[in-house]
């Protein structure tokens, strides 16, 4: 049964002529699909960053980094947060290296993939927790880098189906 205010809303949607979208149905779709802009690996604690064109996955995260099975066994940023987290800083541009994270994605906003799986090259991937910064990051950008990137770090992912992933992979929601 439904409530007074979704009738109300459900009847001046039926006046306009607009066909009323259940929450479920707005989480669902995305405008495009992702790509993959950048892979790095930490091959240590503190290690310095390498960049890939291509890594293999595995169950236990990007063969050749030193992340663990699990719900953070990769590490994703969203390429439109980089400019931000430049401008919250006030510098010209921050690189994905001095982020730590492992796979950089543009198009498509990872915040809204939380629980999902998505499928990125060959392998399938469940985007599960926020990548919150770590100390490191003041240390990396001086005072108040930690706050710039909280919010805009990223996103953890278990992985569901290993695989080879490339840049210029896309990204797309497989449920």
């Amino acid at each position: 049964m439904q409530t007074k205010q979704e009738t109300l809303i459900g009847s001046c949607a039926a006046q306009r002529g607009v066909a009323m979208l259940l929450m479920a149905d707005l989480l669902a779709h995305h405008a495009r699909n992702g790509r993959v802009d950048w892979i790095g690996l930490r091959p240590g604690r503190r290690a310095e960053v390498v960049a890939e064109t291509q890594v293999q996955v595995a169950f236990s995260g990007l063969e050749g980094d030193r992340a663990r099975a699990g719900k953070r066994a990769v590490t994703l940023i969203q390429a439109e947060h980089l400019p931000v987290i430049a401008g919250l800083l006030g510098v010209d541009r921050v690189t994905p290296e001095t982020l730590r994270r492992n796979l950089v994605i543009s198009g498509i906003n990872l915040g809204a993939l939380k629980g999902r799986e998505i499928a990125i090259g060959a392998a399938v991937l469940r985007v599960s927790v926020i990548c919150a910064p770590c100390s490191r990051m003041e240390e990396v950008f001086g005072h108040g880098g930690y706050n710039a990137v909280r919010g805009h770090g990223g996103w953890c992912a278990e992985v569901v189906t290993p695989g080879l992933v490339a840049t210029g992979d896309m990204v797309r929601v497989v449920d």
